[in-house]
């Protein structure tokens, strides 16, 4: 059984959150190795989300080619080709029932219960999500999902010593073709580059500009 007395400090945390930037060049010789990344996937897989419904899929681009076309379509930045990966966070287009039927299944199996159990529960999602929100609007919400994932990555990135830089620079359409997402039903969000940073990123110098406390924070 998991205890919060397997947490970090208090001083650990801050520190990390310090020391991680928006990485500009990442140097393309060092690789994350394969118990660290597993480890960032995992962090992804366990990401939470509203009502758990997780409607989003991240692809890992690890083939040079593919990432030199992201690139093109990516406001030429560096990060797409020079970072050791690159995950793309997509959403499952006009999230439906089956999604939610999907997700119930999946409940049943994992926690032993029978699917005749769920059905409250699978027609309140239904309710609130499928019925009552247009696609625009259930992509919309998706797509908030999708950057909690990609908070989650982040953090735990940082945790972990593995710089990141997310992006939003980008085509998501072209992204989509490339990748063939259309065709699979999702759409590309954004994406996040993690690995190491260059020594000649000079961003990496500059101190973070944050408003403060005082004014980021109410107290009621």
């Amino acid at each position: 059984m998991l205890s919060s007395s397997t947490a970090i400090s208090s001083d650990a945390l801050i520190h990390q959150l310090e020391w991680r930037y928006a990485t500009k060049r990442f140097d393309p010789t060092r690789k994350i190795d394969p118990g660290t990344w597993d480890s960032l996937i995992e962090s992804l897989v366990l990401t939470p989300s509203s009502y758990g419904l997780q409607p989003y899929k991240f692809i890992v681009v690890t083939d040079p080619a593919l990432r030199a076309k992201l690139r093109t379509v990516s406001w030429g930045q560096a990060q797409i080709e020079e970072a050791s990966q690159l995950v793309v966070f997509a959403i499952k287009k006009d999230m439906g029932k089956a999604h939610i039927a999907h997700y119930v299944d999946r409940i049943a199996q994992v926690r032993g219960v029978s699917r005749d159990s769920l059905e409250g529960f699978e027609g309140m999602m239904v309710g609130n999500l499928v019925d009552s929100l247009r696609a625009t609007t259930i992509d919309q919400w998706s797509a908030r999902q999708t950057y909690i994932a990609l908070g989650n990555f982040m953090t735990s990135a940082a945790l972990l010593g593995v710089d990141t830089c997310p992006i939003e620079g980008l085509d998501p359409a072209a992204y989509d073709q490339i990748l063939g997402l259309e065709a699979e039903g999702y759409a590309t969000v954004c994406v996040c580059a993690a690995g190491y940073r260059s020594a000649d990123d000079n961003y990496a110098k500059l101190p973070k500009v944050r408003f403060p406390e005082s004014e980021l924070v109410q107290v009621r």
